[in-house]
């Protein structure tokens, strides 16, 4: 199925069956691989050009004109493969943001302008208000695109009328607010945690609530949802858990191995039994410790559960 997608597959380290194929690589490298006008959904949560350790990448630019250079150029291959009723979601950093939705905007279409708020535990700066959201694009080709809304699969629930068994006299006849409303362009959804179920070792997981809203507005069953920064492989996860066929792209060998795991394609690789690290970066070496005793416990039962 997957190969139709491709214009040529030859060299890329990847495994692939009928609902999910992951592929090791460059992000841009692989999205020239793929065929233009073939994907339904692009979710990208590209690296932020903040400094953030990935493990074998780190995500430094010499400069902001070389991040937006670099940003440009994947948009565009996203932009290229997406089919023209599509419609492509990608994150970035707070500073950057305003400089990419100018791009989009002379060149594409934004459909919306979409914020992810979210609480923090952690210590905020004494120096000025702490950033507590994320902002995401959703964008299409042009303004005269048909692209799916299914907006009956994301509805929730209505705070304010119903709750209070209010009649809303604008309808003939009167009757109660509805119970349930479309979604806002502000998103509220925890950020993933340590020790959370969901949670993998990665430095910028996504919530897996934030995922599905997007898959499931904006594609159909049977439909492919592309990541061609796919870290934790939340997208993948979610996508084939909700019907859809999914495309994963990370440039690093430990998160390559999280998405085989995430998508059933494998529970080895090379020998070794893959499993969801449950541990955390930290420089307390307390917690490193003790996160390094669990991960080890964690392995064990891992290779008992695969020898029984």
């Amino acid at each position: 199925m997957f190969q139709n997608i491709f214009s040529n597959m030859d060299g890329l380290e990847k495994q692939c069956n009928h609902t999910s194929c992951v592929i090791l690589g460059d992000s841009l490298s692989v999205l020239k691989k793929i065929k233009s006008n073939s994907i339904d959904l692009i979710f990208a949560d590209p690296p932020y050009g903040l400094g953030k350790d990935f493990g074998i990448t780190k995500d430094t630019y010499s400069n902001i004109d070389d991040y937006l250079l670099w940003s440009r150029k994947w948009i565009d291959e996203c932009m290229r493969v997406l089919k023209h009723g599509g419609t492509m979601y990608f994150m970035s950093s707070t500073q950057f943001m305003p400089a990419l939705d100018r791009y989009v905007d002379e060149n594409y279409y934004v459909i919306n302008r979409i914020v992810w708020v979210y609480d923090s535990s952690g210590v905020q700066s004494k120096a000025k208000f702490g950033s507590l959201y994320e902002p995401i694009l959703m964008i299409t080709h042009n303004e005269n695109v048909n692209y799916t809304f299914n907006y009956k699969d994301v509805m929730i629930e209505a705070k304010t009328g119903a709750k209070r068994n209010l009649i809303d006299y604008r309808k003939s006849p009167p009757q109660p607010y509805s119970t349930t409303k479309v979604p806002g362009n502000v998103w509220k959804f925890n950020r993933v945690r340590y020790k959370m179920k969901e949670y993998e070792n990665h430095p910028s997981q996504k919530p897996e609530s934030l995922l599905e809203r997007i898959i499931l507005v904006s594609s159909n069953t049977g439909e492919i949802v592309l990541d061609p920064f796919s870290g934790s492989f939340t997208t993948s996860a979610v996508a084939n858990r909700l019907g859809r066929k999914a495309i994963g792209i990370d440039i690093n060998p430990d998160y390559y191995k999280i998405g085989l795991r995430r998508s059933g394609l494998a529970i080895e690789y090379n020998g070794e039994v893959l499993y969801q690290d449950k541990s955390r970066k930290t420089k307390n070496k307390s917690k490193q410790d003790h996160y390094k005793h669990s991960s080890q416990t964690a392995l064990s039962f891992a290779v008992e559960g695969v020898s029984n």
